[in-house]
């Protein structure tokens, strides 16, 4: 991993497998047409390393983008490097061309990241893409983690506040619900997220009066890194409620995974509070958040959500899911494709706390 400024101009050919390596670049729309990030990625490629680019794909990593991604690395066996840029979708989107990759010719490639959003989807060994249903689909396997992470600052400042401020709380989200994860362990994940969530909470709000602070952003994109990667390859299943409803909010409804957290940790970190052993280890996070501790876990816990609150007031991010079309109707189907149940107390408090956010 580096990060800091020119990173990518610095150090992305040093990376490359070797001399004679072609490099498939995969990235979103915006970012190759509206900055000028991936012309000069291109250009430190030369001919002589850059094969082509796929440059359509979108939120949440549809199939069909993926399928034609796919079928232009099939075209060029000379391919042994992908190069993603954006956030969670063209990286996971290049997780999952690796796995296909593999499929067929029983090889993973190269996979250097270049993540321009705080995600974090560079820090896991999951691929996750969109069906032609609209279900979120997950491959995992260890051989899908990125190899090389380039956090860059002078990228990162091409990215939208809003977009940038979200995937901030999405972070904020892998670390909170790490802490309550069963698979999580102490170390090197637990003391990572709580690093992870003090730095989340000192440098957003800082990063959103200066966005082009290089400072505030690398401790962001270090912060972002410290929320998901403790974890490892012990991940099992989901990482917790609020990223199940992220899932169930996400793709089906077309609504940023940054946005879904948003709209969903600190109502789950206060149903969470509830119960014993979660609120234990979300009373942990106070003092890292500049809270003193009352010595009773579930209060504790309640103000851990309520400073979510405050900080997405702070950010201008509180929002609603009316305002993303979202309505009654649909909070009994959200529901149930969170808690994978349509009956029971687990159920019926993800009913009102969905309900809570129209």
């Amino acid at each position: 991993m580096h990060y800091g400024p020119d990173s990518v101009k610095n150090h992305l050919l040093s990376y490359l497998p070797s001399g004679a390596s072609k490099a498939f670049i995969i990235t979103g729309s915006s970012l190759a047409t509206k900055t000028p990030l991936v012309a000069q990625i291109e250009s430190l490629l030369g001919s002589t390393h850059h094969a082509a680019t796929f440059a359509n794909i979108k939120q949440h990593a549809p199939v069909d983008q993926l399928d034609q991604a796919t079928h232009a690395v099939a075209e060029d066996p000379s391919i042994d490097t992908l190069i993603s840029v954006g956030g969670g979708s063209p990286i996971d989107s290049a997780k999952a061309i690796s796995h296909r990759h593999h499929q067929k010719h029983s090889k993973y490639l190269f996979h250097i990241t270049i993540p321009t959003t705080l995600s974090a989807a560079e820090c896991t060994a999951i691929a996750g893409y969109t069906d032609n249903t609209g279900t979120k689909v997950g491959i995992f396997h260890p051989e899908l983690m990125p190899h090389v992470i380039i956090y860059d600052c002078t990228f990162a400042k091409e990215t939208p506040q809003k977009l940038w401020l979200s995937t901030g709380i999405r972070s904020l989200d892998h670390a909170v619900e790490s802490m309550y994860n069963p698979t999580a362990p102490e170390a090197p994940a637990k003391q990572l997220c709580l690093s992870a969530i003090a730095q989340l909470f000192e440098y957003l709000p800082k990063s959103k009066k200066e966005p082009g602070n290089p400072y505030y952003i690398t401790r962001l994109q270090l912060a972002a890194f410290s929320s998901l990667s403790g974890l490892g390859l012990n991940m099992g299943g989901g990482l917790g409620l609020s990223h199940s409803l992220g899932y169930a909010l996400g793709a089906p409804y077309g609504i940023p995974h940054g946005v879904t957290s948003c709209l969903t940790l600190a109502s789950v970190v206060k149903l969470k509070a509830e119960k014993e052993e979660d609120a234990q280890q979300l009373a942990r996070i106070l003092p890292y958040i500049g809270q003193a501790s009352m010595d009773d876990d579930r209060k504790d816990a309640l103000r851990v959500g309520d400073a979510i609150d405050g900080l997405l007031r702070e950010l201008r991010l509180d929002t609603t899911l009316t305002e993303h079309g979202v309505n009654e109707d649909q909070v009994s189907k959200i529901a149930k494709l969170a808690t994978k149940t349509d009956e029971g107390d687990l159920f019926d408090s993800v009913v009102s706390l969905v309900r809570s956010k129209l």
